[in-house]
């Protein structure tokens, strides 16, 4: 294939050869005894590279090795910290474009997107380096006469990240970034479904951390399918798993965890609506709802899926939602001439085309026809067309959140109705509701609101900044990262009491004399 979008160049800038060793606790990589596994681009179906896996040899090896690494960087003073994550941040921004040709590329997501999702890295450094000066405590009276309580926030240890495809790199930085400046070492399982940029990822941290003179182990990398992911969430030696995926993964992640008492921090499934009301400004509402829908190839746990329509609007926005369908453009996600790409694979093709089948088997009416694109351009096999359908809340289908550029259309009569139907999904990740009217958008934003960890008004469900804590409730985990407090997730709260007389008063009055 000819190469027009300078990926080759990129991958040699980023370090990423033919055949990688997968596992790395710095600017050393370890050799292990597993085989070595392909990452295929959805974009044209086309090897890039292959990666080795890690073996349980090897993640011993990093365990120890962040181990001894967290002994140093603990005592190290936060703003020292927040001087590396700076020096991190800098090094994203000299490798932006070409990073963000690789994440577009392994993953399928426009070469805008891969942009932005290289730009949401840079910013949580940014932000990470302010963080590093207000790691702050309370202080709190005591009782007893003499005596001063505070309150103090200690590195955790180990903590331990796995990621999704759907954003191979910035859910890690969310985590990664905060963890650092906070005291804590890291270890990074991607998805194997896109691990180079994960490697490269480690090539520009570890280069870093290498500059500064710094050990081994404070960043580190494994990489293999789930059996890697069960040797982090079943290991004592680490305090805290951080985990983005499926529910049914963090299910296992969470029960993983929680058996040995440790610390869970889920970012699972989402089941997105916008509610649509009648004091709605429906070009907002339309193209909120549209990127919403096929951004990332509806690939994103923050992806519009449903749309709760007043019925004295719901034709206008079923026509004006039709027509802008007809006007997307599928095709590689490099060439900015298109809206949507791929898949990320074909086992994501068939659940997509599955979801068509039992929508239709329930009772839902097609409004744009989905499918599969095929002929030139579309040889990978990952191109689908992004699909609507007239449903009910209540079927098995729309319960479920499929990873696809489908949304189901419904419509409602009253808002608490709406409100109903919006959270009667197990999932609760992100929310919004398209009203110019303050009673309604402030009904929404109350607690007999929506019941998700993400309420917009006027905005659609998808794109988050990172000042705001992410992540959402019921089985959407409940964890929080990124922004807000989110870095109390990753340091352990310890009491401090100082008795400064020569008595020794006891708490609630209690008398002890011997």
């Amino acid at each position: 294939m000819t190469d027009n979008f300078g990926i080759q160049e990129a991958l040699q800038r980023l370090h990423v050869n033919k055949e990688n060793l997968g596992t790395s606790t710095g600017v050393e990589w370890m050799e292990t005894n597993e085989e070595y596994q392909t990452s295929y681009s959805p974009v044209n179906g086309l090897a890039i590279a292959k990666v080795q896996s890690t073996s349980e040899e090897a993640y011993e090896a990093v365990v120890e090795k962040a181990q001894e690494a967290f002994k140093f960087w603990r005592k190290k003073p936060a703003p020292f910290r927040g001087e590396i994550v700076r020096q991190i941040g800098n090094a994203l921004r000299e490798r932006k474009e070409d990073l963000g040709k690789l994440v577009s590329y392994e993953m399928g997501k426009s070469y805008q997107e891969g942009l932005g999702e290289v730009q949401e890295m840079i910013d949580i450094c940014d932000f990470a380096i302010g963080l590093s000066r207000q790691l702050y405590g309370l202080t709190m009276h005591s009782e007893r006469p003499g005596h001063r309580m505070y309150e103090q926030w200690h590195a955790l240890g180990i903590v331990g990240v796995i990621s999704a495809f759907n954003f191979p790199v910035a859910v890690w930085s969310w985590n990664t970034m905060l963890a650092w400046v906070c005291g804590d070492v890291c270890i990074w399982k991607p998805s194997e479904k896109a691990a180079l940029s994960a490697l490269a990822c480690q090539h520009i941290a570890a280069k870093v951390f290498k500059d500064n003179g710094l050990p081994e182990g404070i960043s580190s990398l494994v990489i293999g399918n789930y059996k890697v992911g069960e040797y982090l969430s079943h290991d004592k030696r680490i305090p805290l798993v951080s985990a983005t995926g499926s529910t049914r993964m963090g299910k296992l992640v969470g029960e993983a965890v929680g058996s040995r008492l440790g610390r869970s921090l889920l970012e699972l499934g989402g089941n997105n609506a916008i509610i649509i009301t009648p004091n709605a400004d429906l070009d907002i509402a339309i193209r909120g709802a549209l990127f919403g829908a096929v951004g990332t190839a509806g690939q994103r746990c923050t992806s519009t899926r449903r749309l709760i329509v007043h019925d004295t609007v719901y034709e206008e926005v079923k026509s004006r939602l039709a027509s802008a369908y007809k006007n997307l453009t599928i095709g590689n996600p490099l060439d900015e001439n298109f809206h949507v790409g791929p898949l990320i694979d074909k086992d994501a093709v068939n659940s997509y085309l599955a979801a068509i089948d039992k929508v239709k088997a329930e009772g839902g009416k097609e409004v744009v026809a989905g499918g599969l694109m095929e002929g030139e351009g579309y040889e990978s096999g990952c191109y689908v067309k992004p699909c609507i359908f007239e449903a009910e809340n209540h079927f098995q289908i729309v319960q479920h959140e499929t990873f696809a550029p489908i949304l189901y259309l419904m419509k409602y009569s009253d808002l608490d109705e709406a409100i109903d139907m919006h959270n009667g999904v197990p999932q609760g990740l992100s929310s919004a509701i398209m009203t110019t009217n303050m009673r309604e958008a402030e009904l929404f934003l109350s607690v007999a609101g929506s019941d998700c960890g993400i309420a917009n008004v006027n905005i659609g469900t998808s794109g988050a900044e990172i000042g705001g804590a992410f992540g959402g409730e019921k089985e959407t985990g409940g964890g929080r990262e990124s922004g807000s407090d989110a870095w109390k997730a990753y340091m352990r709260r310890q009491t401090n009491t100082i008795n400064y007389t020569t008595e020794l008063p006891l708490a609630q009055g209690i008398k002890f004399h011997i």
